[in-house]
C-alpha cells in the first residue's frame, strides 16, 4: 500500500479537517486588526498579512522579540512590542524561558504540559516587571480601537491579561485563546474558567478546535470566542 510522504500527509489532514469543520482562521475576514500577545516570533504574520490587516505584536523574550522585528520588517501593517502582559503594572515576574525557541516560556511552572511534550523544559529564567495590555499600547501609541480582534498565546496567564484589559475587551468581536482542560502550567487558566469569565462580557464559544491530547485524559484547544 504505497503512503503519502508526511508533509504531504499533513496537508492532506488539514484539507479534510477545514473541508468537514470550516476554515478555523476564517474569522479574520471579519477583524480589522488583531493585538496577538504572546507573538513569539511571530509564525502567524503571513497569515495576517494575506487578509491585509494591522497587527499588534506583543513578545516578553528579548531574543525572540528581536527575532520578531526582523520576521515582520517588511510588513508595514505590523508592529512588534516588547512588554510582559499581566493584570497590574510593574510587577516583578520570574519568566521562565523555555527550550523550543521560547513557544512554551511561561511564568508558571510546568505540569502536565509534559505529558504531552515530555522534550520541553525550562533552560533559564530572565526577570520582567509586568504592564496592562492598556498601559502597554499606550506607552507605544497605539489605538486599541482599530483593532477588533485579540489573540492570546500566553502559556496559561491568559486570565491576568484579560483582567488587566477589562476596560478594552468591549471593543473586541473576537478573542482567540489557546487553553488546555487540565493544568498544563501549575495554577494555569484552563478553557472552562476562560469560558466563564468571558461569559461575563459577553463572549460566547465561537469554535473549540482540538490540536493536542494527553493520554491520561484532557487536551489543548484553539478557542475562539465572540461577543455576541
Amino acid at each position: 500500500m504505497l503512503t503519502a510522504p508526511l508533509h504531504l500527509a499533513g496537508r492532506l489532514h488539514r484539507y479534510i479537517y477545514r473541508r468537514l469543520y470550516g476554515d478555523p482562521n476564517s474569522y479574520l475576514e471579519l477583524c480589522s486588526g488583531v493585538i496577538h500577545v504572546g507573538a513569539n516570533a511571530g509564525q502567524e504574520r503571513d497569515l495576517y498579512a494575506r487578509h491585509k490587516l494591522k497587527v499588534v505584536w506583543i513578545e516578553a523574550i528579548p531574543e525572540q522579540f528581536e527575532a520578531l522585528r526582523q520576521n515582520i520588517r517588511s510588513l508595514p501593517e505590523q508592529r512588534a512590542i516588547n512588554a510582559l502582559i499581566a493584570d497590574t503594572d510593574g510587577k516583578s515576574y520570574t519568566f521562565h524561558v523555555s527550550n523550543n525557541d521560547g513557544l512554551s516560556s511561561s511564568i508558571l511552572d510546568l505540569r502536565g504540559h509534559k505529558d504531552i511534550w515530555p522534550d520541553v523544559h525550562y533552560v533559564r529564567d530572565i526577570t520582567i516587571n509586568s504592564s496592562t495590555l492598556k498601559t502597554a499600547l499606550e506607552m507605544w501609541r497605539i489605538d486599541p480601537g482599530q483593532y477588533n480582534a485579540l489573540v492570546l498565546d500566553t502559556q496559561g496567564s491568559e486570565l491576568l491579561v484579560l483582567r488587566g484589559a477589562e476596560e478594552l475587551l468591549g471593543q473586541f468581536k473576537f478573542i482567540k485563546a489557546e487553553a488546555a482542560d487540565f493544568e498544563s502550567y501549575r495554577n494555569c487558566a484552563t478553557v472552562d474558567q476562560l469560558c466563564s469569565y468571558l461569559k461575563s462580557f459577553g463572549f460566547r464559544v465561537n469554535r473549540e478546535d482540538r490540536f493536542a491530547k494527553r493520554a491520561s485524559g484532557g487536551a489543548y484547544f484553539d478557542i475562539l470566542f465572540e461577543r455576541v
